[in-house]
C-alpha cells in the first residue's frame, strides 16, 4: 500500500459518512475509496490533476468528484463528524490540537497587493505634514 492512502482502519472511519455510492446502472461510477486515495495522492504530491496515477482512475472524474463534494459541504461534514467522535472517544486534548498559521501555505500572490503597483501615501501623513501657513 501506498504511504498517501488510506488504512482500512481510517477507512473504516470514513465509508458510512460519505454520500451513497451511485446505483450501479448504466456505467458504473469509480469507487469512492479509490477516489479518496487519489485525492490524497494530490493533495499529499502536489501534483496537478492530470498527473495523477492511472490506479486512481481518470484523474478528470476524481477532480470533479473532490470539488462537488467541496460544493455539497462532504468535507466540511467528513471533518466535523470526525472531529466529534474523535472528541467523544477522549482522543483530542483541546489544550494541544490546533492548526498554527506559520505553518499553512498560501500562494504567493496571497501577498496582497498587485506586482507593479505604486504604494499610496496614507491620508493622515499627508495631513500630518501639510504646510500650515497663514
Amino acid at each position: 500500500m501506498n504511504h498517501y492512502e488510506l488504512t482500512d482502519e481510517q477507512w473504516g472511519q470514513l465509508a458510512p459518512l460519505l454520500p451513497p455510492q451511485r446505483p450501479r446502472t448504466g456505467r458504473p461510477s469509480l469507487d469512492h475509496r479509490t477516489v479518496l486515495n487519489g485525492i490524497l495522492w494530490i493533495k499529499r504530491s502536489g501534483s496537478a490533476w492530470r498527473d495523477l496515477p492511472e490506479r486512481y482512475g481518470n484523474w478528470k472524474t476524481v477532480s470533479s468528484r473532490f470539488y462537488r463534494w467541496q460544493h455539497q459541504g462532504v468535507w466540511a461534514y467528513l471533518f466535523a463528524q470526525i472531529q466529534q467522535q474523535q472528541d467523544q472517544q477522549g482522543a483530542i486534548d483541546w489544550e494541544v490540537h490546533m492548526i498554527d498559521s506559520t505553518i499553512v501555505r498560501a500562494h504567493q500572490s496571497a501577498a496582497g497587493a498587485k506586482k507593479g503597483m505604486e504604494t499610496k501615501p496614507s491620508v493622515g501623513r499627508r495631513a500630518a505634514s501639510a504646510p500650515r501657513s497663514t
